[in-house]
């Protein structure tokens, strides 16, 4: 967003809404959202603030700062990494480039887990892949009375969900482990969650700017046919559970039949589909007999 112009709060959002549009040919809701997201961050309040203070001039030091988020929103940086925050579950979850930002269709395996617990105790669970710690946070929240771990194999990563984990309160019931799938996981859960990588790796030059250029490509590629950790995640399940334990997973576009068949070859039963927010197919569960 180039400089000068209006100083009001109102002419520089719009001001912003438009080189957002023009710069990553955005429709104008969503370079409003952007823009308003931005500015509300820079502010230090929420977006209901601005609206209220539509006629409040900015300083400099507001205006440059503002300005600097922008030109790097227009370079596709993801909004989540520039505030540093995605909210997850109503829980706000810190994020940066060492993880994918948590997306509201991992929600589904939340949903999930919540009607399959919702008459039974749920005591142990596992968070495989579990970044940001968006799931594991959402499942401490949603289940008090249950331990958790949440593994990764990227220290990074589990550095930065140990820190959400601390930062919300729940680093007393869910530990923190670094290592290949369900490896560190010690005994047998009744539950098993993951998010783990399932685009096809042919794909991942054709994912958006905002994902190729800047999310970590390394959670994200699944292999040939996408299916290549979640197959290892759903072979090994089985000496994880609990009988009567539930393995959710994630899936990708297209792959949930392929899945669910792995679990059935795996000794897995009751195996189900659940769709996401755009009807699609995402989250493949199934029960240990």
């Amino acid at each position: 967003m180039p400089p000068g112009g209006p100083q009001t709060l109102l002419d520089v959002l719009r001001k912003a809404e438009g080189f957002l549009c023009e710069k990553l040919e955005l429709d104008r809701a969503a370079a409003r959202l952007d823009a308003q997201v931005l500015l509300a961050a820079v502010l230090g309040c929420d977006r209901v603030r601005l609206y209220m203070d539509f006629d409040r001039p900015l300083s400099e030091g507001e205006l440059d700062r503002y300005r600097e988020l922008v030109r790097r929103r227009a370079g596709h940086e993801p909004v989540a990494y520039l505030v540093g925050e995605r909210e997850f579950w109503s829980l706000p979850i810190r994020v940066d480039r060492r993880v994918l930002i948590p997306r509201p269709d991992t929600e589904t395996l939340v949903e999930w887990a919540v009607d399959l617990f919702r008459d039974r105790a749920l005591e142990c669970f596992a968070d495989v892949g579990t970044g940001s710690g968006c799931l594991a946070c959402a499942l401490a929240q949603q289940f008090p009375g249950a331990r958790g771990t949440a593994v990764d194999r990227d220290a990074d990563a589990c550095s930065l969900a140990a820190e959400n984990l601390a930062r919300l309160g729940f680093d007393g019931r869910v530990d923190v482990r670094c290592g290949d799938l369900l490896q560190p996981v010690e005994g047998r859960a009744d539950l098993l969650v993951a998010n783990l990588p399932y685009i096809p790796s042919g794909e991942l030059a054709s994912l958006p700017a905002d994902v190729r250029g800047h999310e970590p490509l390394g959670a994200l590629d699944g292999g040939p046919d996408g299916l290549a950790t979640l197959r290892r995640m759903v072979s090994s399940a089985c000496a994880h559970l609990r009988p009567g334990g539930w393995l959710l997973l994630e899936v990708g576009a297209g792959q949930a039949e392929a899945v669910a068949r792995l679990c059935r070859q795996a000794g897995l039963g009751a195996v189900e589909t659940r769709r996401d927010l755009a009807g699609l197919a995402r989250v493949v569960g199934a029960c240990l007999p």
